[in-house]
């Protein structure tokens, strides 16, 4: 379970956003301003990070605060499964996905979102899980993240590289018994990789949810 104070930071963040985009008196203002910065005090004490990073990353939420969209392609090619190394987090493996855009559907965000990392042709066929971030033993974040992940048949077996992705390294397949030890965490679990493997052997599996 997450720590009870980033759980009270990221509604005090909610609660400001949510004043600041629909009050329009100036005292009103100013107070949900004070809420902010006590949710960006919270998270700079107890993570280190930079409160004045912090608070650039609160004042550039706009409208209602609602949870984030994290789509995730779950490709299997027999009894392997796609995963591509994240850059950003130190060349640690994770599958292939990201936020969703806007105009997106889940599933053309997914479809997009293996393509660009791995360089493979997909359709999504079933939804294999809707989880919530905080309930699945990710790391902190600053913000409510529900995740996606969607089961991909893949259409062509040899990739075709996007030489505009520069998120991602490469794109290997493994079995359940050699998944790398070194996992994004911040993007997916061992737990959650090997339920998906699960689902890979009984097709018949409904969809989890929290």
């Amino acid at each position: 379970m997450e720590p009870k104070w980033l759980e009270w930071a990221r509604e005090l963040q909610a609660i400001a956003q949510n004043g600041l985009t629909f009050s329009e008196n100036v005292y009103d203002r100013e107070r949900y301003k004070q809420v902010r910065d006590l949710a960006v005090e919270i998270m700079a004490t107890y993570t280190g990070e930079n409160a004045e990073h912090l608070r650039d990353l609160f004042d550039r939420q706009a409208g209602y605060a609602t949870p984030k969209i994290d789509v995730r392609g779950v490709v299997f090619k027999g009894d392997a499964l796609l995963l591509v190394r994240e850059i950003q987090d130190h060349g640690r493996w994770t599958l292939p996905g990201g936020w969703a855009d806007i105009n997106d559907t889940p599933s053309e965000a997914t479809i997009r979102e293996v393509y660009e990392e791995s360089g493979y042709r997909a359709r999504v066929v079933k939804v294999l899980a809707v989880y919530d971030r905080t309930k699945q033993g990710h790391p902190p974040y600053p913000f409510h993240t529900y995740k996606l992940f969607f089961e991909c048949e893949l259409l062509d077996e040899t990739p075709v590289p996007n030489p505009h992705d520069h998120e991602t390294g490469e794109a290997t397949f493994f079995t359940e018994d050699h998944i790398p030890a070194d996992l994004s965490v911040m993007r997916v679990t061992a737990a959650q990789i090997a339920r998906f493997f699960e689902h890979h052997r009984n097709p018949t599996l409904p969809t989890d949810f929290d």
